[in-house]
């Protein structure tokens, strides 16, 4: 946990003024039994008469006012320091995950790392807060109430003696039961974000299926089973609450049967055993209240530790202490004798034994069936996995030895599954370059197709995007998602499966714009159709996570027993 007293940097003031004013309500709580005492006994039994009464009394209101005071700017300093510390270790998790690799990302799943940073993250919140009040009244409210039950008759705060001991085991036994069982319950929570998360992404898709009474089922199954862990750890906890009041009930029986023969013995007063019931409940308050924050350790520690799961995940990818190169100058790209494997896949590389080179201003097809490591090859190109074995050469230079933000500033990358964020269709496309001029911005979405139905749209560049541009068509968003990679003007271009919800048509203009205005720009394009790749300088052909077959278009009919397969499966009845 110490870790994390760098998150309270900033506001130690309130970590100070919170335990100070909360020590001022303690004083003046532990105040308020004797004077009571003090009224009862000298006020009334005493005859000291009205006057007396009513200066105890209002000193017993001004009393509970500064401790009112106190309370009140306790709790507030206390959460003005949680906040600061919530701000802070919320944006250390969120710049941490924002270097992570996708090797790293496939660690954690994305509910659980969205659970992480927000519930997780809570938790240890309310345990600050808690810490700053609670770990300091329940202490001092235990230790001063027993100094004041002494004072006013040792002999009956022995009592203590058999009460408290019996608390600490309850509280001992009830913690060390409870905590691997927080541990479950966050976990069990991650699994219901996971399913709230993959339906609301896939909403659509279960629409499409009639399927919303089997995402039902599998949500009531996760969300059930994180109940009932909760349940059960609450359950245990809920025993002790039973015991703790047993055992206060049955100490105060006892201190009022001992009180009474002290008071027919004439060795107590009335007023000294009511003030001495009322610290014997502050005593034993103040455990019950030392074993609520035991439960609340108990649970943060097991968020403490997920959080640190996220801050101490080795980061795969960075980039070398002495770059050899911090930019992209030509866009050549060679794969040497190249394999990689996912972090704990077992059986075969995903890719193995890949040897190619494109030269600057070349554009290289990929085509292949699904799973044959198409889009594992060009990811290796950016640096978002690294190989396992073998070299992947950018302009000569091991992608290893590049400034990584400089050789992904080189690269225009459209991912297979397109992502658009909320806001404006200017805001996506200016994600690419985010300085470009509004004329850079037509100038990229024109050669992607895209102007012409922006224009169209009232808002034209204004136009608000849904969040993951839902308010727009597949290739609508696919075409914007090819203007925001090409606004960087990159060196190298890699288009994975881009353009498979756009017609043949405009496929075509936008292939043709690639031909004249990326001339220096090396395009590499996965593609499952033939009529995306026929044109390429060069078309690599992978089967199984392997290069069976290279060459142009002409040259693969020829020769190539695959290629030909894939084009008469597709075009023969078309070129007919």
């Amino acid at each position: 946990m110490k870790r994390y007293l760098k998150y309270l940097n900033g506001a130690w003031l309130a970590v100070f003024l919170a335990p100070a004013m909360m020590i001022l309500e303690v004083y003046c709580d532990l105040r308020q039994p004797d004077l009571m005492a003090n009224i009862v006994d000298t006020g009334i039994i005493g005859g000291e008469g009205t006057g007396y009464i009513l200066r105890q009394g209002i000193e017993m209101v001004m009393t509970a006012l500064i401790g009112f005071i106190g309370g009140s700017g306790s709790l507030y300093f206390a959460t003005k320091a949680s906040q600061h510390f919530g701000h802070g270790l919320r944006k250390d998790i969120f710049h941490k995950i924002q270097e992570y690799s996708f090797a790293n990302i496939d660690h954690f799943s994305s509910a659980s790392l969205v659970t992480r940073n927000t519930n997780d993250v809570v938790t240890l919140m309310m345990i600050v807060g808690m810490a700053l009040r609670m770990l300091v009244r329940a202490p001092m409210t235990f230790l001063g109430g027993i100094v004041h039950a002494v004072e006013i008759n040792a002999e009956l705060a022995l009592v203590l003696g058999v009460a408290i001991p019996l608390l600490l085991i309850t509280i001992i036994i009830v913690v060390r039961k409870t905590f691997p069982l927080f541990s479950q319950v966050q976990y069990k929570l991650d699994r219901v974000n996971a399913v709230i998360q993959e339906n609301l992404t896939g909403i659509r898709v279960v629409k499409a299926f009639d399927r919303a009474q089997h995402e039902n089922d599998r949500f009531g199954e996760a969300n059930n089973e994180y109940v009932q862990l909760s349940i059960k750890a609450n359950q245990i906890m809920s025993f002790m609450m039973p015991i703790i009041n047993m055992i206060m009930n049955a100490t105060i029986v006892a201190v009022l049967w001992l009180g009474a023969k002290l008071v027919g013995a004439g060795d107590m007063q009335v007023g000294q055993v009511n003030a001495f019931i009322q610290y014997i409940g502050r005593i034993l308050g103040s455990l019950t209240m030392m074993s609520m924050m035991f439960m609340s350790v108990s649970r943060a520690q097991a968020s403490a530790r997920r959080i640190s799961e996220v801050l101490d995940e080795k980061i795969d990818i960075v980039s070398p202490e002495a770059p050899k190169a911090v930019k992209v100058e030509n866009g050549g790209v060679e794969f040497k004798d190249v394999s990689f494997r996912y972090r704990g896949a077992g059986g075969d590389p995903a890719i193995r034994h890949i040897s190619f080179k494109a030269e600057p201003g070349q554009i290289v097809a990929i085509l292949g069936s699904t799973g044959s490591g198409k889009s594992t090859l060009v990811n290796l190109i950016p640096r978002l996995y690294d190989a396992t074995e073998g070299e992947v050469l950018v302009d000569g230079i091991n992608v290893k030895d590049y400034d990584v933000e400089g050789l992904r500033r080189g690269i225009g990358m459209v991912l297979q599954n397109v992502i658009l964020f909320t806001g404006t269709i200017s805001d996506n496309l200016r994600w690419g370059k985010a300085d470009a001029t509004d004329e850079e911005v037509r100038e990229a979405a024109a050669m992607a197709q895209a102007d012409e139905f922006i224009s169209k749209n009232p808002d034209g560049y204004n136009a608000m995007l849904g969040q993951m541009g839902v308010n727009f068509s597949g290739g609508q968003k696919q075409r914007l998602s090819i203007a925001r990679a090409l606004i960087k003007k990159p060196k190298i271009l890699i288009l994975d499966d881009s353009t498979s919800a756009v017609d043949t048509a405009t496929e075509a203009k936008i292939r043709a714009c690639f031909n004249h205005q990326l001339k220096d720009t090396t395009v590499i394009i996965i593609a499952q159709r033939i009529s995306s790749a026929r044109n390429a300088d060069k078309i690599l052909v992978m089967e199984n996570g392997e290069i069976v077959d290279s060459g142009t278009h002409d040259s693969l009919m020829k020769s190539s027993a695959v290629y030909q397969e894939i084009y008469y499966s597709q075009l023969e009845k078309e070129d007919e």
